[in-house]
């Protein structure tokens, strides 16, 4: 393990070693349409569930956000995580499409309530400093996760589609006990302080300058997910080619993160993540020139180097514009936003590839990562100086 992440307080590590626990809580997803398939579910009503699932990843993080901050990060997790598992036996047990979509619903709503509340309590429990140290190595843990599941759910899918229910409902409870047991509750502003400032979103919108590094986070790297497997399906390659670039990510992020972070932590955050952030669209635009297994891993190897630099700064950005009291809302927003960006990506990207063609998607996400990386550099300065004000006061 890279010295840099030796002094990070134990909190930080029980969030690391939940979130591992808690990411093999997510094999249900990626198996979702040959669940539904094997109880009748096909056509249309796939759609009916996929959407519903989708639109809990824009309501989640909103609710997260505003929980974390009014009743407290610890109660909001456990809520998250309870509620995910309960929504997972629901999803099982459910006789129709309609109350499929409602338990897919309450599983991304649930599920997406937690990271808001654990990311504002890496925020209290880290400095300025090493935040963005301690956002690396959660979102290391991510992919750790990640991967262990993505091999774990194609070995219990095959056994009985239960058994991905069962494990993931596990996998969240144990997560809530080392919440309940190892997690204390921050000290947090007094409540009429808090009341002072409102328990609305306000805090935010009155924020331009968080409001325009949120509004630069576009869906860019969300194509990967979408747009890639309709280039691999197209070029006429089989299934198996794209869980062979899904590992090759998983490999290329889990290797080599904690140690690009430990060089990459001493340089200015502004500029990495720009660079980082480029070369993700630069990633994701090769995809456009690929017609074999070579030229595909070769965009995936570009995007996931952006990915491995990129980690844990956005997130350390929004926590260094968050006021003390709004920590949860300031993240529930940046979590907001990434699901607008997959939200998008799953409409908007799709739509562009099927009707304007692929080379229009391709050459847009070019252009939208490079604006988007110039955007970063420009607000360099301005963050810079509000979070040396934060620091200083």
């Amino acid at each position: 393990m890279p010295s840099s992440f030796r002094d990070l307080p134990p909190v930080v590590w029980t969030l690391f070693a939940g979130t591992i626990v808690n990411r093999l809580g997510y094999l249900v997803t990626p198996f979702l349409v040959f669940f539904l398939a094997s109880r009748g579910v096909t056509g249309p009503d796939t759609s009916y569930v996929l959407g519903a699932l989708g639109a809990g990843h824009l309501l989640g993080p909103a609710v997260g956000g505003v929980l974390a901050d009014r009743v407290g990060r610890r109660p909001t997790m456990l809520l998250g995580l309870t509620g995910t598992a309960a929504a997972q036996g629901a999803l099982f047990l459910a006789p129709g499409v309609w109350t499929m979509a409602a338990a897919a619903l309450l599983i991304s709503a649930a599920g997406s309530t937690v990271s808001p509340a654990a990311y504002a309590l890496l925020a209290d429990a880290v400095d300025g400093g090493r935040r963005q140290r301690a956002y690396a190595l959660f979102g290391w843990g991510v992919n750790i996760g990640t991967a262990v599941g993505g091999v774990l759910g194609g070995y219990l899918a095959a056994h009985g589609y239960w058994l991905l229910f069962a494990v993931d409902a596990g996998a969240m409870l144990l997560y809530a006990l080392v919440v309940t047991v190892r997690v204390k509750e921050p000290e947090r502003p007094a409540r009429g302080e808090r009341e002072e400032q409102g328990i609305g979103y306000g805090v935010v919108l009155r924020d331009r300058l968080a409001l325009l590094i949120l509004g630069i986070q576009l869906f860019v790297y969300s194509l990967t997910e979408v747009a890639l497997p309709l280039a691999i399906r197209d070029s006429g390659l089989s299934p198996a080619v794209y869980g062979a670039m899904a590992a090759v990510n998983a490999v290329l992020v889990v290797a080599l993160q904690p140690f690009a972070t430990a060089r990459l932590a001493r340089l200015p955050r502004l500029a990495v993540q720009s660079a980082g952030g480029a070369l993700i669209a630069v990633g994701v635009a090769l995809t456009g020139l690929a017609d074999g297994v070579v030229g595909y891993t070769v965009s995936v190897v570009v995007w996931s180097l952006g990915e491995v630099v990129v980690a844990g700064i956005a997130a350390s950005v929004v926590a260094d514009l968050a006021p003390a009291h709004a920590r949860g809302r300031y993240q529930g927003a940046f979590g907001w936003t990434w699901g607008v960006a997959r939200f998008a990506a799953l409409t908007l990207g799709v739509a562009a590839y099927t009707t304007l063609g692929p080379a229009v998607l391709w050459w847009t996400a070019l252009a939208a990562g490079g604006a988007a990386a110039a955007a970063t550099l420009a607000l360099r300065t301005r963050i810079e100086r509000r979070t040396a004000h934060t620091l200083a006061a």
